[in-house]
């Protein structure tokens, strides 16, 4: 027991149980990767036979030294090379790692473990832990040389291995966790296995590459892995920052590939083109073909309605028709005629001074009747909401409206617009312009003609371009964004560029825009096909 007390003895101990942990990582992260063609439930018990049996063999090994040492006296040799029991056993565990972690990497890089786990087939229990074993010998026998030839105490050795072992069966199942859950870190160290066979290789034909060499490579990898999980967990953490609704929308727009989310999403964060490696997947898969224009147009309406404000729906101010009830009647009979609208909001005097709203046919003939206009209108209050209200919430209103539409007004009672079910239509299908109307957006050539009040989100979205509409300004038009831009109200003929879209004014007058031409720069690809 004298030797308990001596401290080169405890030296080596330590020493020899770090460089058997480490020499057990590849055996380790190798069984990880085969029990998880296991069943769930079988798992835990592979990993634990497996690193059982690495441990018996490695005991046994031990207790057998003298016969070890003979597996290095040469056997038989061909072409200039000499093979000893040793140099077999390295060449078939080379080999047989090779060939394992070479169909292991075809099999994740053709992505056949994404068939679903209902119709996954799990491979035999027995086969598995037969592998298990094959790399158990050839790691145990490179772990039994490496503690010959620091110690020369077989009991040193023994508890060495034994403590070794057991700091891996205790790490084995976050390892084997984590090694599962992360995709990049298997196909890591899968190539950590194809080098380590490679060694093997050469060191059973006689060419001795240095340890050092392989765990510098395998180290910097583990480094460059870890920046890249921790960037990974950043990019989530900031994503779960961010609307559940949001990104899930933006998920489903990716999928039907319809648009380039490589731009600057339309909240002003960075979108992503990554989420995740599955996503990538499928939007990769998916045909473009699955969904036609308006079937995208019209997802992406329903997707960013609740992201939108009241403003970008309503009908403006400046467009609202209305029965002004001090007016005689035969202008206002006249009126009713010649518009095609069926609502209107009765005022006195005023927009601002609602009365109340009346169907045209029903006022006709309340007028052939001698009604007061007032009066009559009176008898159907209009329903009144804030520019601040929810798009979502604005449809229990409408529907409380029961047909009719409602009213929006700012902080200070003032009327900004209105509001009807055919809005929210045209905010999700596209717009669908009345007999007196003109489409606000008209195709000219290589560009548009837009109206100065044409809503951003319907815009960006012809225009396939995701930078035009911020939720931090307070405009929700055309006109506001150029206003914005240039500072003040632009002058006809003036240009605006938002690259790649270029802005000219056509026609505006001392208090607005009306008239824009839009053109955008073509994508570098199809300059050079031209």
């Amino acid at each position: 027991m004298e030797f308990l007390f001596d401290p080169s003895i405890w030296a080596g101990l330590l020493t020899l149980i770090v460089l058997e942990i480490v020499l057990g990582i590849d055996n380790l992260v190798f069984i990880a990767i085969l029990a998880d063609k296991l069943p769930p439930k079988q798992r835990d018990k592979a990993r634990l036979i497996g690193l059982s049996l690495a441990l018996v063999m490695r005991l046994g090994l031990l207790s057998l030294i003298s016969w070890i040492v003979t597996l290095t006296t040469p056997l038989f040799s061909v072409g200039g090379f000499s093979f000893s029991g040793r140099d077999l056993i390295l060449l078939f565990g080379g080999f047989f790692l090779l060939f394992k972690a070479t169909m292991e990497l075809h099999e994740r890089l053709e992505n056949r473990q994404l068939d679903g786990s209902a119709n996954r087939g799990y491979a035999s229990f027995w086969a598995v832990v037969l592998q298990i074993v094959v790399l158990d010998a050839v790691f145990s026998l490179d772990a039994v040389i490496t503690a010959v030839g620091m110690v020369n105490h077989l009991p040193v050795m023994m508890t060495a291995v034994v403590i070794a072992m057991g700091v891996m069966l205790l790490a084995s199942k976050p390892l084997t966790n984590f090694v599962n859950a992360h995709p990049t870190v298997v196909v890591l160290c899968l190539s950590f296995l194809l080098m380590i066979g490679l060694s093997l290789v050469a060191e059973g034909f006689g060419f001795h590459i240095p340890k050092g060499y392989l765990y510098a490579a395998i180290g910097f990898s583990i480094l460059i892995e870890l920046f890249n999980q921790i960037a990974r967990r950043n990019f989530i953490r900031h994503q779960s920052n961010r609307p559940m609704r949001e990104r899930t929308a933006e998920a489903i727009l990716r999928l039907m590939g319809g648009r380039n989310r490589a731009q600057t999403s339309s909240n002003g964060n960075s979108s992503s083109n990554i989420s995740t490696s599955e996503e990538s997947a499928l939007t990769e898969a998916m045909p473009q073909e699955a969904f036609k224009d308006e079937e995208r147009y019209m997802i992406n309406g329903v997707l960013t309605l609740a992201s939108r404000s009241i403003r970008s729906i309503m009908t403006p101010r400046g467009d609202i028709s209305w029965v002004d009830a001090n007016r005689p009647v035969d202008e206002i009979r006249g009126q009713l005629l010649d518009t095609p609208h069926s609502l209107f909001p009765v005022c006195r005097g005023e927009l601002d001074e609602i009365v109340g709203v009346v169907r045209a046919k029903e006022l006709l003939v309340a007028l052939e009747q001698g009604v007061d206009v007032a009066t009559f209108a009176a008898n159907t209050p209009t329903i009144v909401v804030p520019e601040t209200l929810d798009p979502i919430n604005l449809l229990g209103v409408l529907r409380r409206a029961k047909g009719s539409f409602v009213i929006v007004t700012n902080e200070f009672g003032v009327v900004q617009g209105l509001i009807t079910p055919l809005d929210v239509l045209e905010a999700i299908a596209g717009e669908f312009p009345d007999e007196d109307e003109t489409p606000d957006i008209v195709a000219d050539g290589d560009g548009w003609l837009v109206k100065g009040g044409t809503d951003l989100h319907s815009l960006q979205q012809l225009l396939d371009f995701h930078e035009l509409v911020d939720p931090t300004e307070d405009h929700a038009s055309l006109a506001g964004l150029l206003i914005e831009q240039k500072g003040r109200l632009p002058l006809p003929g003036e240009v605006i560029d938002i690259t790649p879209l270029h802005f000219q004014i056509i026609d505006a007058t001392d208090y607005r825009i009306d008239l824009v031409r839009v053109t955008k720069d073509k994508p570098h690809d199809e300059e050079e096909e031209g």
